[in-house]
């Protein structure tokens, strides 16, 4: 361990006895495995954690007496161990601020004790003692600590004549294997590092002065070197800095923060102490965390940064997406043309050949169509086995060559013009042999009698169509348009050879588009009448794949197919009972899969969940729920949480008992049914009578277990959602804390895709809306990753924390920790954000937090620009802006310094009283708003509300109200006759200015 201190941990320079640990995330790594092995070794090592030092290891420690409990005699100023050395004296005795430990067991203890504030006790611990390995074991260890032979130290220790020498022979080995330990996982941190070298710094630095300037769409106001001199080898800094790795200093001064003094250094780059004011050098001194770029650190340091980065990235994605584009247009138009200029010289040479045969043509014609009528369907069998990507190359006679080559000849007049497979190949090399084979199969489709259209699409089949070369193929050639008419004749076995290859092409969006322009869909709706069970289900499987797309989804409803899917659902209801298994139900399950599968794909719409719901959908899918075929299961729940997004289902599927069904299948061992299940009751908990159910079936335990496999990310974005809209109820929350799930979220708030982190932050901050719960989030460590999310730029995201950070805020002790974070900073800034559901939110946060802090006044006040920010916001046409603004102005208005400041940015009692009786009016036009202002007592204070300087006072408002007497009137003198006095004395003030009003209106014009 000594050692590792010396070489590895990094020390500042501030002088002499005075140096400290830097905060680096080497140093960092150091301290947290120093804390692992002191905090385990009682448990791992209890015979050696009794060894008594040979001197105290003594710092100042910011613990209070009354954290420590049993095992301690604590005063109000001091705690003795209750365990002794063989003298009597206590291994740990604490004298306000100071304290010595003299064993690791009691080392142990105290980081126990410490809890969260460990790390600081270790540090403190190590930057006062800097060489602990000598007090532990005693001077004489110094002299051999620089050699790093184990067999010298343990020489050393057993010369000791002192009996426990056993004992600290193990402990000396036990440190030098801790000091081993750090070195490696030192050496280890440091290598994966990226030193940053000038031209990178450069480069970064030009590219962001290239984004930088004016307005509100660039990255950053002004980038600038602090020197304009630069050396030989690219730096900038003085050479005396150079020695440290420094490569050159920068003025950045983003959208929404000072100006900051950056240093950029081999390390990387982190923030030193900027310019001194009166000679303008450089303090050198870092004063924050070292980011591995420049665009890291400012992303760490300035939201707008990291949000016009994003938007900048973006549209630079556009355009290089838009320049490929390009490129392939002009590539494709190259290639046309060329196509085109092969096919004129070929047109050229074939009408000189046509003059010289013209007299044979007449007889060759005559003797093909002769050949053509005789030919059997063996000869077309013999043929189509050469395609077969199955056939053996020996497996064909050696004539088959000769026969395609005949076929080939009596092809049909629109095959003629096409070159010949040889040359084709020649042309484009680099297709597969794949692709001109399929070719060969669509020509026979077009030009082969039943049987030979029949053995072609077998053929067919038996290639990869999951390759888009193959699927290709079949489109390039007018495949496409082939299978589709096959879907029109009466033969059963083509159609169902048809659509069978339509199904697997069509997972590809190019031929999904394609078949919908050439009309597939409505022939697909057509054969879900079929008789025939076989062809309803590759049918409604094959629309299931079409319907991705707005358009296909439209299409297939305009022509009945929304009906017609439900009505496959019936198939299954006599085979809901796993019982039976006959073949028969087996194929009638299968319909009704394939019906569910095609409803999935079609209930992205609005428009088609309307009409499933009016096909009567519902009491079939909720049938189709008792089944114990998982298959069945997945897109029945998929449909139905697809639908869910619409309050009238959510009706319906309380009123059909699905709740308990879905409850049921969560504890499935399918995941993606257990997805489904979760997505389902997430869109449906927005009812507090469904969230109710959710408990009330046992619900909630599988879902506080699933968030323990977090390898899906979709099923686990899936849980955590129905997790949060089920914690709304005060109920689920509490049972979510019974099952430890409060615990798991906040282990989630980190190393997530932004869709389960909305949710787990959505979880958290219904949950923290109790007591136990927040205290709980609070000692996970669960409020330095929710105030690290406050920097994001994703909208619901930033509702959801401000949330979550607001209710955190209630408590007293949560609150010091997020404004040591910078919470509170982070949150007003939110309130710049361009969205009002942000904004609004942010300023309910900041309500606690000025609520809860120890000094909400100064606070408030170094916040610079703080005030003027929220009095602009009283602009807002926004009424949950205004009313959040106007609950922030009234806790900020509690210190009279500030109220003084809100007071000369224009904002007196009368404006707030406007503002809020305007947010007021708006919410009384919803529901029963009115009844609740009521309730809560709001009426006699908007009375008196008339009575103001600004408004009963003045003449025009006294007109409009008078103007008005059949309403507001007739409404105040109700209200004289309250039982509350002062509602009466409002009342009757107003009265009077209006009275007062019309008399001298009267006076004046009599006299």
């Amino acid at each position: 361990m000594g050692v590792a201190l010396t070489r590895s941990a990094q020390w500042t320079a501030a002088g002499y006895g005075t140096r400290t640990l830097e905060i680096t995330p080497l140093n960092e790594v150091i301290l947290k495995e120093i804390v692992m092995f002191v905090e385990s070794f009682i448990y791992k090592h209890p015979q050696e954690a009794k060894y008594v030092f040979v001197e105290p290891l003594e710092w100042k420690t910011n613990l209070d007496p009354s954290a420590f409990e049993s095992g301690y005699i604590v005063s109000e100023t001091t705690v003795k161990s209750e365990e002794v050395d063989k003298d009597g004296q206590p291994l740990l005795f604490l004298s306000v601020p100071h304290i010595k430990i003299r064993s690791l067991g009691q080392l142990s203890r105290l980081l126990l004790i410490a809890k969260d504030r460990k790390l600081k006790e270790a540090q403190a611990c190590i930057e006062a003692n800097r060489d602990p390995v000598t007090k532990i074991l005693g001077l004489d260890y110094n002299t051999v600590k620089e050699d790093t032979s184990t067999v010298n130290i343990l020489d050393k220790i057993t010369k000791d004549e002192d009996p426990e020498s056993e004992i600290k022979m193990k402990v000396g080995m036990l440190l030098k294997q801790l000091d081993l330990h750090l070195l490696n996982h030192s050496l280890k941190h440091i290598s994966l590092q990226i030193c940053l070298n000038p031209t990178t710094v450069k480069n970064d630095i030009e590219l962001l002065k290239h984004f930088s300037g004016k307005g509100e769409q660039t990255v950053l106001e002004s980038i600038d070197y602090t020197s304009d001199y630069e050396f030989s080898n690219g730096c900038r800094a003085p050479p005396w800095r150079q020695i440290h790795g420094e490569i050159c200093y920068v003025l950045v001064k983003p959208h929404d923060v000072e100006t900051l003094c950056v240093t950029c250094s081999t390390e990387g780059v982190f923030l030193n102490g900027g310019k001194t004011e009166d000679e303008g050098e450089i303090n050198y001194e870092r004063k924050s965390e070292i980011y591995k770029d420049l665009v890291t650190f400012l992303k760490e340091k300035s939201a707008k940064f990291s949000e016009n980065m994003s938007k900048q990235r973006k549209r630079e994605e556009r355009k290089k997406e838009r320049k490929e584009k390009e490129k392939k247009k002009r590539e494709k138009k190259k290639n046309e043309k060329k196509k085109r200029e092969k096919k004129k010289r070929k047109k050229k040479k074939g009408e000189k050949k046509k003059g010289v045969g013209e007299g044979n043509k007449s007889k060759s014609k005559t003797k093909q169509n002769k050949t053509k009528q005789k030919r059997t369907t063996g000869e077309y069998l013999l043929i189509l086995c050469t395609l077969s990507p199955l056939a053996s190359p020996g497996s064909c006679p050696k004539s088959a060559e000769k026969i395609e080559e005949i076929l080939s000849d009596s092809s049909s007049e629109n095959e003629e013009d096409e070159e010949p497979p040889d040359r084709r190949q020649e042309a484009n090399a680099d297709l597969p042999s794949e692709y001109w084979q399929i070719q060969k199969l669509v020509k026979y489709l077009k030009g082969g009698n039943q049987t030979a259209t029949v053995i072609a699409l077998r053929s067919m089949k038996d290639f990869n169509l999951a390759q888009e070369t193959c699927q290709l193929a079949i489109r390039d050639v007018g495949g496409l348009e082939v299978l589709i008419n096959l879907l029109d004749t009466d033969e059963v076995k083509c159609k169902i050879g048809s659509l069978k290859i339509l199904k697997e092409i069509s997972h590809n969006p190019q031929i999904r588009r394609n078949i919908v322009d050439l009309g597939g869909l409505p022939v697909m709706v057509n054969i879900l009448d079929s008789p025939h069970k076989s062809l309803k289900c590759l049918a409604a499987e094959t629309i299931a794949n079409v319907a991705k797309f707005r358009r296909a989804r439209r299409a297939v409803r305009h022509h009945g197919g929304i009906t017609k899917l439900v009505a496959l659902l019936d198939c299954a209801q006599s085979s809901a009972k796993p019982a039976q298994s006959s073949l028969y139900d087996a194929r009638d399950v299968e319909v009704a899969r394939c019906g569910a599968l095609a409803l999935w794909s079609c209930s992205k719409s609005n428009a088609n969940k309307e009409a499933i719901r009016q096909a009567g959908g519902i009491p079939l899918l909720a049938h189709l729920l008792k089944t114990s075929h998982e298959n069945m299961l997945i897109p029945v729940v998929g449909t139905l949480q697809e639908c869910a997004s619409e309050e009238n289902y959510r009706a319906a599927i309380k009123a059909e008992r699905i709740i308990e069904n879905l409850v049921k299948n969560l504890n499935s061992e399918n995941e993606q049914l257990q997805e489904q299940c979760a997505m389902a009751i997430y869109q449906c908990a927005e009812d507090k009578e469904t969230r109710d159910l959710v408990r009330l079936h046992g619900g909630l335990k599988p879902l506080a277990s699933l968030l323990n496999n977090t390898d899906n990310k979709e099923r686990l974005a899936a849980v955590t959602g129905a997790i949060w809209k089920c914690s709304i109820s005060k109920e689920n929350a509490t049972k979510f804390r019974e099952y430890e799930a409060i615990e798991t979220l906040v282990g989630l708030l980190t190393d997530q895709p932004e869709e389960v982190l909305v949710n787990v932050v959505g979880a958290l901050g219904e949950c923290c809306q109790e007591y136990e719960n927040r205290v709980l989030v609070r000692k996970c460590g669960g409020l330095q990753p929710l105030v690290n999310l406050l920097v994001g730029i994703n909208q619901t995201l930033l509702v959801n924390v401000t949330k979550a950070v607001g209710a955190c805020a209630v408590e007293p002790e949560s609150m010091m920790i997020i404004d040591r974070l910078d919470g509170v900073r982070l949150l007003w800034s939110l309130l710049k954000n361009p969205h009002p559901d942000v904004k609004a939110s942010a300023a309910w946060a900041l309500c606690p937090c000025i609520q809860n802090a120890k000094d909400a006044g100064e606070m408030v006040r170094c916040l610079v620009g703080g005030l003027e920010l929220i009095v602009n916001l009283l602009k807002s046409d926004n009424k949950e802006v205004l009313a959040s603004v106007c609950a922030v102005i009234t806790n900020i208005a509690k210190d009279q310094e500030n109220l003084a400041v809100i007071t000369d940015h224009g904002v007196n009692n009368d404006k707030l009283r406007r503002h809020l009786a305007e947010a007021i009016s708006r919410c009384c036009m919803w529901g029963r708003n009115r009844v609740a202002f009521g309730e809560y007592k709001a009426v006699a204070p908007l009375v008196r509300y008339l009575k103001s300087n600004d408004l009963s006072e003045d003449v025009d408002n006294c007109i409009t109200i008078h103007e008005n007497g059949n309403g507001a009137v007739k409404l105040l003198l109700g209200m004289i006759g309250s039982s509350d006095h002062d509602l009466q004395e409002a009342a009757a003030g107003c009265i009077s200015n209006i009275r007062r009003l019309a008399l001298a209106i009267d006076k004046a014009r009599y006299t």
